[in-house]
């Protein structure tokens, strides 16, 4: 069945699946979303942001856009830096391939070789393009990493998940890592602490269970899966934000 033919469906499958979910015109290959905004690139790296229904293309090009409590930032296809100040972009120190605004004001991300870094709330603030950026270094290596109000969480090159503990606005290194169980290979968390995932079959998990307490949770479900294929997903504010393989972009309200 096609994709098409699945959203026809939808209304009719929402409510078993808890899920309203309609189909965004337009075609991304990432989409982050929080604090109410949306970003998105596309494969040719065009950057657009959602004003209403609508799409609105921001200057400039990257392969991976972030927004959250730290503001919008993305890096480029040579791993440059990037911070969205007053419309425009302004390269910053460092070198990064995936990079996550979703913390308490500050930055994290990875770099080529999978190594892990974050940008404390004091520097993220008060980041200027005059002065290298004390980034610091997290013991381990990953291939995406994002953070939120609940801790940050990461999966490395065999898809292995990992929540690192003790993380703060600063020091923002964190203390400890715990291997969770189950496969992703990609992760975000919502800027309130949700925590969503697509495995390399293309279906969507939510983590249950997070409490301050209890960080890690304690069971992973699936969601959406009556969409296949997924290569990206977002939350932010109720709704889920689903990129399909074939960059399809679809909004569901959980």
């Amino acid at each position: 069945m096609m994709l098409w033919e699945f959203l026809l469906l939808l209304p009719l499958l929402a409510g078993s699946s808890g899920l309203d979910c309609i189909e965004i015109p337009g075609s991304l290959k990432q989409i982050d979303v929080g604090i109410g905004q949306v970003f998105g690139v596309n494969s040719a790296g065009n950057i657009y942001t959602l004003h209403g229904n609508s799409w609105a293309q921001v200057p400039g090009s990257l392969k991976h856009v972030t927004v959250g409590p730290a503001g919008v930032w993305g890096v480029n296809n040579n791993n440059n830096i990037y911070k969205l100040v007053g419309g425009s972009w302004q390269q910053v120190t460092g070198l990064l391939k995936q990079i996550d605004a979703g913390g308490d004001m500050f930055v994290a991300g990875v770099n080529m070789h999978d190594d892990i870094y974050c940008l404390s709330r004091p520097a993220t603030v008060s980041v200027n393009s005059n002065s290298a950026l004390p980034w610091v270094n997290i013991a381990g290596k990953l291939k995406y990493y994002s953070c939120g109000m609940g801790g940050c969480w990461g999966v490395n090159s065999a898809d292995d998940i990992y929540f690192r503990f003790d993380v703060t606005p600063d020091p923002c290194a964190g203390s400890r890592w715990e291997h969770v169980p189950g496969k992703l290979s990609m992760i975000e968390v919502g800027t309130e602490g949700s925590v969503y995932g697509v495995n390399s079959a293309g279906q969507v998990y939510r983590r249950d269970g997070i409490t301050k307490s209890n960080p890690v949770g304690t069971t992973w479900t699936q969601v959406a899966s009556f969409i296949c294929n997924c290569k990206h997903v977002s939350y932010d504010l109720g709704l889920l934000w689903l990129i399909t393989d074939q960059g399809k972009i679809v909004k569901c309200r959980i």
